[in-house]
């Protein structure tokens, strides 16, 4: 982690998050307490920023200079809002495609997935504030760089990012082993979105009940489910298929 990717004690923190800047996750020591570390609470509320808190020693990892307690992490990208991005798509006149992760916290994955997002031209994906992988470093390098370019934005939940599109004409499909139907039973040629679940959850079961269909990649061998950044290429693939045979 590089000094500048970090942003530690109280009041330089404080100062960040009221500039605005792009933070993805703040660590606090435990047992903090007193008037500033109230003052940055109280400037936390209904931000969408990760706040975890740790022991005095995970603190000390990070940094030996005067932490004070608290390390923020800079994002490495501006995230957009989805309520900008999909307006903008549609002024374009384009149906847009868009990719969902739900509760994938592996960086490797996040970046695969994010290359195959750009190259088949996604137009954003959508991470939730919490429990999620964030724009690091790592995920940009496993991303070949897609991450610079590809606009990603982060949501409170993607609960409400489902609900919110679908409220804007924007059919969602989940991918589930659960499915009844296969992938490639699906018509994607109008504006569609599809969301992908962890490698040992899958997609969470309150977010299933309210997409639009459940679709899977059939199998036939003995490993219980594909790699989720393989399993997203396959279905990003069928979306860039069919519109192309549409378009023809």
């Amino acid at each position: 982690m590089k000094e500048n990717e970090l942003i530690f004690g109280i009041r330089a923190v404080i100062e960040a998050i009221q500039a605005d800047k792009e933070i993805d996750k703040i660590l606090i020591r435990r047992d903090l307490q007193g008037e500033l570390s109230k003052e940055l609470f109280d400037i936390l509320k209904g931000r969408l920023i990760q706040v975890q808190r740790v022991p005095q020693e995970r603190l000390d990892r990070y940094t030996r200079k005067n932490h004070q307690g608290v390390i923020a992490f800079v994002s490495a990208v501006t995230y957009q809002k989805l309520e900008d991005i999909i307006p903008f798509i549609y002024e374009q006149g384009r149906d847009p495609f868009l990719v969902l992760l739900d509760g994938i916290t592996d960086v490797r994955n996040f970046g695969a997935i994010a290359r195959t997002c750009e190259c088949a031209g996604v137009d954003a994906i959508v991470i939730p504030s919490k429990g999620s992988v964030s724009v690091n470093a790592d995920a940009i390098k496993t991303s070949a760089g897609a991450l610079h370019i590809l606009p990603v934005c982060k949501v409170k939940s993607i609960h409400e990012a489902i609900r919110f599109m679908q409220q804007s004409g924007i059919k969602v499909y989940a991918a589930s082993e659960k499915a009844a139907e296969n992938y490639t039973e699906i018509n994607y040629e109008g504006p569609t979105a599809i969301v992908m679940g962890a490698e040992d959850t899958g997609v969470s079961s309150d977010n299933l009940r309210i997409c639009d269909a459940m679709v899977k990649i059939p199998q036939f061998g003995t490993i219980g489910s594909l790699n989720v950044s393989v399993a997203s290429s396959i279905l990003i693939y069928e979306v860039v298929r069919q519109r192309l045979n549409h378009s023809n």
